[in-house]
């Protein structure tokens, strides 16, 4: 047994190779703690010195004392690590604290998604013309400002084959008069297109010829450009109470309406027109203050109790042909006033006297006119083509639907069968 013990203390290292090589599984992975890193296979480790080295005691104790003490060395550094670590995250979470900018106040901070991030869907691309403000982007006002009048300035070259308003307010619309007319239409004063083109009612909008067709004073569908046969053919003549040109009748002023109503009335005295016909309200309103001497109040359309002095022209008042007329805004509605005014032409030269048609019957009742356009067979829906190759564009200004005025083809057509009788 002596021998035993003797032969364990000379090769001490031959039993402890086994139990320092089992031990290096409780080492850390990284290089940076120094746990089994220097020591050797063939090394003893110090014993600490709480543990007091006996040299007769068993071998396993000595194995079991050094796997506590290893353990506990490891225990120890392993908080230490946790340690920094805690306070290198208090020491970054400080920083960010401090470095993040103040939040204003009612404005609340957006969570951070916490979950993976998902794949953005493809938006598709929206077609055609983008977005003014888009287009827009990166323009200075200077540039937009540019843009607008150029638009402004080419839409106005366009209308008038190169010339300015200027070019156009300075011409004149001539008369379209002769002596003995049935009917002579009087209106305000010429505008700019009228001017251009050197025609009466050339607006594709205005109904003046559409009215003219339906009511029976031409027997075809006429437009601007017939204007100068209209005297010889169908005894009807044109003019106006201002000879100058304006964008609108607004432009004129109350002194040159007053001067073109005694003009006006020197060219009735000296043409003798059977009917002057009064293409809107304000007009005869005017020619009757500054003629007569009379304020005309609660004007009603149809004849009126005036003549034309030292003439037998007796005054005739219809609604404005133009289509901004707020009373009667489609011509269907103004076909009726047409329609007396061929029956009153009739009575006053004796080719067809009728009983019915009296004067107090001319002014303006809705019965009589739906009466009036379901007899002549208003066709609001027909486009003259002729209207589309003059005027440049469709005649669509009419196209209003009306309850009360609606017919039926067969309708139409007998009546118009009853008209040709």
């Amino acid at each position: 047994m002596y021998d035993r013990y003797q032969s364990s203390q000379q090769h001490p290292k031959a039993q402890h190779v086994m139990p320092y090589h089992n031990m290096g599984q409780y080492a850390e992975g990284s290089r940076e703690e120094p746990v089994m890193a220097e020591l050797s296979v063939h090394q003893e480790l110090p014993l600490p010195q709480d543990f007091p080295s006996h040299q007769n005691c068993a071998p396993v104790q000595h194995q079991e004392l050094l796997y506590h003490h290893h353990y506990h060395q490891q225990q120890q550094q392993q908080q230490q690590q946790q340690q920094q670590q805690q306070q290198l995250v208090a020491q970054h979470t400080a920083h960010l604290q401090f470095t993040r900018p103040p939040q204003e106040p009612g404005v609340q901070q957006q969570p951070q998604p916490t979950g993976p991030p998902q794949a953005a869907t493809p938006v598709k691309k929206k077609r055609g013309r983008p977005p003014k403000q888009q287009a827009d982007e990166g323009k200075t006002q200077e540039e937009l400002n540019e843009n607008e009048a150029a638009k402004k300035a080419k839409r106005v070259l366009n209308r008038f084959n190169g010339m300015s308003v200027a070019e156009v307010m300075a011409k004149t619309l001539p008369d379209i008069i002769t002596y003995n007319l049935d009917i002579l239409i009087v209106g305000i004063n010429p505008g700019l297109l009228s001017a251009f083109k050197g025609h009466h009612y050339p607006n594709p909008g205005n109904h003046f010829w559409k009215c003219l067709f339906l009511s029976g004073l031409t027997d075809q569908q006429l437009n601007y450009m017939h204007d100068q046969s209209l005297p010889e053919k169908y005894s009807i003549g044109f003019t106006n109470m201002v000879e100058r040109t304006t964008p609108g009748s607004k432009d004129l002023s109350s002194k040159e309406i007053r001067e073109g109503g005694r003009q006006l009335l020197e060219k009735l005295q000296k043409y003798k027109p059977l009917i002057a016909a009064f293409n809107g309200k304000c007009i005869y309103e005017i020619f009757c203050k500054e003629i007569f001497g009379v304020k005309a109040k609660n004007l009603e359309f149809g004849l009126q109790p005036y003549k034309i002095p030292d003439t037998g022209t007796v005054c005739y008042l219809m609604p404005s042909s133009s289509p901004r007329c707020a009373q009667f805004p489609r011509a269907q509605d103004k076909v009726h006033f047409y329609i007396k005014l061929k029956e009153l032409r009739d009575q006053i030269k004796g080719v067809a006297p009728s009983r019915d048609v009296m004067e107090t019957q001319y002014s303006f009742d809705l019965q009589l006119a739906k009466e009036d356009a379901k007899r002549i067979a208003i066709k609001e829906e027909q486009v003259d083509p002729e209207y589309e190759s003059c005027g440049g564009g469709m005649h669509e200004d009419a196209r209003q639907s009306s309850s009360y005025f609606s017919i039926s083809a067969t309708t139409e057509t007998g009546a118009n069968n009853k008209v040709q009788a």
